[in-house]
Parts: structure tokens; C-alpha cells; sequence
């Protein structure tokens, strides 16, 4: 029955792409305007996404967002209201690298971590 409401709900017919709740900051660049900005994105998926953007822009206008662990992705304003703008992607990214850890996981811990978390050093505070 849930995939029957799909199909008939408009709103999910017209996106076509599963959405991913989230809170993520990102920069937003667009064409011609010298300063980037910082928004809030809130749902994002392969196609697009909706983003909290107290800013005036028109509804076809393109720009470019960096996301962490993706980069730059060209698009442009599919709609806006009320402080929010949706963004759509021309081309499909993987929305779950958006979730993954900024930098190399293989990093060395640090120094002064070492020296809390040595088990050989008696009477010395370690991490548990």
C-alpha cells in the first residue's frame, strides 16, 4: 500500500530520488557574485537538494555547492521559498560521501593522546 502513495503523490513522483535527512554545512557559489555563502543543507540526494538560504535568488539560476567529501557539484535553483532553496544536481552524485569523514582515516594519533591512552605508563590518567 506505502508504494502505491508513492506513485500517486505527486511531490515524490516529480523528485524520482530517495531524500537523506540530514544537517550539513556547505558553501554555495553563484555565477557572477564574488562572495561565496554558507548554508545549512537539511535533505540531499542523488539529484538535489534542499537547503536553508536566507538569500534572494531566481528559480533557474545556476550554481555551484561544495559539499565535504564530494567537492564542487554544478546545478541550479529548482525552487525557492520561505528562506529555503532546492537545488538540482546536473549530474547524479552518491549522497552517502557526503557523510563520510573529512581527511585521511589512517592518521597517526596524536602525542598527547598517546601519552593518556599508554597502558605501560602506571599512574598516569589514560582514556577508557
Amino acid at each position: 500500500m506505502n508504494d502505491l502513495l508513492k506513485i500517486d503523490n505527486p511531490a515524490t513522483a516529480k523528485r524520482g530520488n530517495n531524500r537523506d535527512s540530514l544537517l550539513l554545512k556547505a558553501v554555495l557559489r553563484f555565477n557572477g557574485v564574488v562572495d561565496d555563502r554558507e548554508v545549512r543543507i537539511r535533505n540531499l540526494s542523488a539529484g538535489g537538494l534542499m537547503a536553508e538560504a536566507p538569500m534572494r535568488v531566481a528559480r533557474g539560476e545556476p550554481v555551484e555547492i561544495h559539499l565535504r567529501s564530494i567537492g564542487w557539484i554544478s546545478g541550479h535553483v529548482a525552487w525557492v521559498t520561505d528562506g529555503r532553496i532546492g537545488i538540482a544536481f546536473d549530474h547524479p552524485i552518491n549522497p552517502k560521501d557526503a557523510r563520510k569523514p573529512v581527511g585521511n582515516g589512517d592518521l597517526e594519533m596524536p602525542d598527547y593522546l598517546k601519552k593518556l591512552n599508554n597502558p605501560a605508563a602506571p599512574g598516569k590518567m589514560r582514556r577508557v
